[in-house]
């Protein structure tokens, strides 16, 4: 098929829109930033795309609470265009304020439509922004497209309200994509190796699907290998662990 198209969706307060168009880019997609004013005026804009993409950042300052506004916005003012999005069997990734934004609009855990306040995004439990490089575990047995092949990732987390939390009877079904760890791999390891105190460690989710995935931490943040904060001791990696997310998500929809 032709180049995949990819639909990075900003907001007042994104910050980290331009490394996630890198990311798609250097994994082989063809990128356009569309600020959510301009999609709430042409909703078509968002069906000429396989991937929609919200990018980490604070929009709208995260008044109220981190992504609740823009949040609003889709839920409130796009929703059909998002259902026939995801009906049509598209991919969706949402990275740092992008999973808030995500869960607050009730597009994950999903279906889209039905939101389920069993599962929030709130503040860290150590009560401060905390911004450090962590390990990360992919649960094997998820369905998730963007970590197939994938066992494990270093990504660099930086947010003050990114603790998951959930009901317990919501908790046994949620799909677990991603769990902070310690360099061992210990699952259970606390903080600071989670630097949230999100519920099992959870660092990513996505919905049954596994299309729709979004995670606290940044995979556009190390797709390059001299972006690892040990590369001159540990040795230059042709590429940033973070890149095989985007080249995942790229090949399955060449695939289709």
């Amino acid at each position: 098929m032709s180049i995949p198209r990819v639909l990075i969706l900003r907001a007042p307060g994104t910050n980290c829109d331009i490394e996630t168009a890198f990311a798609f880019e250097t994994a082989g997609a063809r990128v356009n930033l569309a600020h959510v004013r301009s999609l709430i005026d042409d909703p078509h804009i968002l069906l000429e795309h396989e991937i929609l993409a919200i990018p980490g950042g604070f929009t709208y300052g995260d008044d109220i609470s981190a992504g609740v506004i823009l949040a609003n916005e889709l839920r409130l003012k796009l929703p059909e265009d998002l259902q026939k999005f995801i009906e049509a069997g598209r991919l969706i990734l949402g990275i740092c304020n992008g999973l808030q934004i995500l869960v607050k609009a009730g597009i994950l855990p999903g279906p889209f439509g039905e939101s389920d306040r069993r599962l929030s995004i709130v503040v860290n439990e150590s009560g401060k922004f905390e911004c450090r490089w962590t390990y990360l575990q992919v649960n094997q047995s998820s369905p998730c497209i963007f970590t197939k092949g994938i066992e494990s990732l270093y990504l660099p987390v930086a947010h003050a309200e990114g603790r998951v939390v959930a009901s317990p009877e919501l908790l046994e079904r949620l799909n677990v994509v991603l769990q902070y760890s310690d360099e061992a791999g210990n699952t259970a390891a606390g903080y600071p190796h989670n630097p949230n105190g999100s519920m099992l460690n959870i660092a990513g989710i996505c919905d049954d699907s596994g299309r729709i995935f979004a995670l606290m931490p940044h995979p556009e943040r190390h797709v390059l290998g001299t972006q690892h904060p040990r590369w001159t001791r540990d040795g230059l990696k042709l590429h940033g662990d973070g890149l095989h997310v985007f080249v995942n998500a790229i090949n399955w929809v060449r695939a289709i």
